[in-house]
């Protein structure tokens, strides 16, 4: 695991319409609602998986940034998630295809207001060799409340992030996490950052999405080692920190923010000891 301790990841979503958004994550997709903070939603998708739905009038981005970014549900029942969103007339952007020989299969689905969402399963495969054996000894979350089928699962998420030059970033992850590669896709490397997360950079010139300059997404790694990992951004080439120092937001997280080389908000939270973050501190525990 990745030193200093990332104990899970987190993505920012920004919405218009925020209890559209949350009607949908949490009843619909069947995510837990781990932490209520009004202006944002923090749910559960697996382990150590989260999303943050924000009201984007009280957030960092804004509705003129593109949603360049995709994260991915992997999960055993990839043809069952299909039939069900089907059933519940979610958008299908790209629809359910198995190839022969691929090193994956799945489909992409549109949230409320346009995000990618993609279902998909790993399969065996030269370029999986070392990621689906951690794959498949991820545990199963399923939605605790029965908003969605009994049997859909999710184990892990990958977090999709779109570049122009691949072999920058790839060094940019690399010195930051200090972690190496398990999956290398050609056009895609795939790392591991908390026990069922992982971030995926692409070549924009391939992948779902095109490259911009600003994106309405953040990625977050909660962690209990604020400092640590503050000392450790700013040694790191091409980090650009827009929070020069930690800071305590209304007494419920201390956190500090930057920019990747490609200009995607990362940030590391650690959520204190407050009522409204009594439930989100038992899952981490």
């Amino acid at each position: 695991m990745i030193k200093p301790n990332i104990l899970a990841n987190n993505v920012f979503y920004y919405y218009a319409d925020l209890q559209k958004a949350w009607d949908f994550y949490q009843n619909i997709l069947g995510f837990e609602t781990v932490a209520d903070y009004g202006f944002a939603k923090m749910l559960r998708i697996a382990h150590s998986s989260y999303i943050t739905l924000v009201d984007v009038e009280s957030g960092m981005h804004n509705l003129d940034e593109p949603q360049t970014t995709t994260i991915a549900m992997v999960t055993d029942q990839v043809a069952e998630w299909y039939s069900y969103l089907q059933e519940r007339d979610v958008v299908i952007e790209r629809p359910f295809t198995v190839k022969e020989g691929s090193g994956h299969d799945g489909f992409v689905a549109l949230d409320p207001e346009g995000y990618f969402l993609e279902f998909e399963v790993f399969n065996p495969h030269p370029e999986n060799e070392h990621l689906l054996p951690l794959v498949n000894k991820m545990p199963e979350t399923f939605d605790p409340n029965g908003n969605r089928p009994a049997h859909l699962a999710v184990r892990a998420t990958v977090q999709w992030l779109y570049y122009t030059d691949l072999v920058a970033i790839q060094k940019f992850y690399e010195e930051l996490l200090r972690t190496e590669m398990i999956c290398d896709q050609g056009w895609a490397k795939i790392y591991l950052t908390s026990e069922t997360a992982l971030i995926g950079l692409v070549d924009g010139a391939k992948g779902l999405h095109g490259v911009s300059d600003t994106q309405r997404v953040n990625v977050s790694f909660l962690t209990d080692v604020l400092e640590k990992w503050f000392k450790r951004v700013k040694k790191t080439a091409g980090f650009e920190r827009r929070s020069q120092q930690v800071d305590l937001e209304n007494d419920v997280v201390h956190t500090f923010v930057g920019y990747d080389l490609g200009g995607y908000t990362l940030e590391w939270n650690d959520f204190q000891d407050h009522p409204l973050n009594e439930k989100l501190l038992e899952d981490l525990e």
